[in-house]
């Protein structure tokens, strides 16, 4: 069955630039994290709430990104280059839109909703602080997405990173001078936030002026975008009821747990995405083998990719177990926060086999645009395991150990879904659109 698969050089020449678009991003928050956590708990806690936030509106809109790249791959592989690109220039109009009317929604929400996840007005007062300033970028960060998506869908992985790497470079390079010789603190990892998003979202803009397509927008194209986005958005308000709740409850449990939530909180997203690197090669394959009705070559894939994520699971999951003893001191140097840590790191640890399963096999269904079933397995998948062990979490005292409980039950529940899907073959419908 070697016909069924393609070659490995294929799936890590567009898994190894993916890579870099999707570790930048967070390894760029973890340095932030690392230039504010020595500010103090307080600074901390205030970007673990204010990153939170800022990034719930980044992960709800990921079908700006993933379903772009569902839906431009099926035509890159049917030979419709020009229809692909296409796609890309509605989802861009789409990402400045929305962008705008998060800005100007977020300034006016902003404190009402930092106040009721903190219950503290310290954390309060410096969550609102960096977040007013950082959602200036949320036009560049939609741009941004949009430009991933349809890149990805037509196999260009290596322009990408390099429009993420020169922003977030720039950025990891001022935020430290803007926090401490320029003084800005905390503000000053906000400015910096929005340096780096409006370089990289500029340059996805030039690129697709240099397609010299067609720039004007067409509703037809953007409604069905938002018809499979419809779904992907759906599923994302189940991650971010969990993942808001776990912060919110960190939050109230003391200062020095969420700062250690936040610490281990930023691993594992970067982790998460580490490991969705093969998961974007398989979005990109299945769907082009899924546009010119290659159904066998799909399914080869699918294995292959969920093969690859459970290795470099494993071996992640490895590594930072070796790492426990010294890396959190890199974050943070409050005893408080480094006592807490062990409390999550166990379980992040744990999980990394399962994830890279799991995400494997998310890259996959995305891919073929199974965004209903995604949709249906994740929210059944917090409402049975993650809220429920959350919440009982703060109401029977359990702190940390609790939080990552749920986030556990989340993640086995999701691995159970995944697997009986890909085994029925049911998500591998053929043609250059799904219907």
């Amino acid at each position: 069955m070697l016909e069924d698969r393609v070659p490995a050089r294929t799936v890590f020449g567009l898994a190894v630039p993916a890579l870099g678009v999707l570790a930048a991003e967070p390894l760029y928050v973890l340095v932030d994290t690392a230039v504010v956590g020595h500010l103090g708990a307080l600074p901390l806690a205030g970007l673990a709430l204010g990153g939170t936030l800022l990034a719930l509106m980044s992960t709800q809109l990921t079908f700006l990104s993933y379903g772009t790249t569902a839906r431009t791959a099926r035509l890159h592989g049917a030979g419709r280059r020009a229809d692909a690109v296409e796609e890309g220039v509605q989802a861009t109009w789409l990402a400045l839109a929305v962008g705008v009317m998060v800005l100007l929604v977020g300034q006016l929400v902003a404190e009402p909703v930092a106040r009721a996840m903190s219950g503290d007005e310290g954390i309060t007062e410096a969550t609102v602080s960096w977040l007013r300033i950082a959602l200036f970028g949320a036009p560049m960060i939609l741009v941004t997405m949009a430009g991933n998506g349809w890149m990805r869908g037509v196999q260009d992985a290596v322009r990408p990173l390099r429009y993420v790497l020169a922003g977030n470079g720039l950025s990891a390079v001022l935020c430290p001078v803007l926090v401490y010789p320029v003084g800005w603190g905390l503000e000053g990892s906000a400015v910096a936030n929005v340096v780096a998003q409006t370089v990289s979202g500029g340059l996805f803009l030039w690129a697709l002026v240099r397609e010299r397509g067609r720039l004007r927008p067409r509703p037809t194209v953007m409604w069905a975008q938002l018809l499979l986005g419809r779904d992907l958005v759906l599923r994302s308000l189940g991650f971010q009821a969990c993942f808001l709740s776990a912060t919110a409850v960190a939050a109230r449990t003391s200062t020095e747990a969420v700062g250690a939530h936040q610490v281990v909180w930023q691993l594992w997203t970067f982790l998460s995405l580490v490991l969705d690197s093969v998961a974007i090669a398989a979005q990109s394959l299945i769907g082009a083998a899924l546009g010119a009705e290659s159904t066998r070559r799909a399914r080869g894939v699918a294995t292959q990719i969920t093969r690859y994520g459970l290795v470099l699971g494993c071996a992640l999951g490895l590594a930072f177990a070796a790492l426990a003893p010294v890396l959190p001191h890199a974050f943070t140097s409050d005893p408080g926060v480094l006592g807490e840590i062990p409390h999550a790191w166990w379980f992040f640890v744990a999980l990394q086999p399962v994830a890279g399963v799991v995400f494997a096999l998310d890259g996959v269904l995305l891919g073929a645009g199974d965004a209903a079933f995604l949709r249906n397995a994740t929210l059944a998948s917090a409402v049975l395991g993650f809220l429920p062990l959350i919440w009982a979490s703060l109401g029977f005292g359990w702190g940390l150990a609790g939080i990552w409980s749920g986030l556990t039950m989340f993640m086995l529940l999701r691995l159970g879904f995944v697997l009986a899907r890909w085994r029925s073959d049911r998500w591998a419908v053929p043609g250059a659109v799904r219907s």
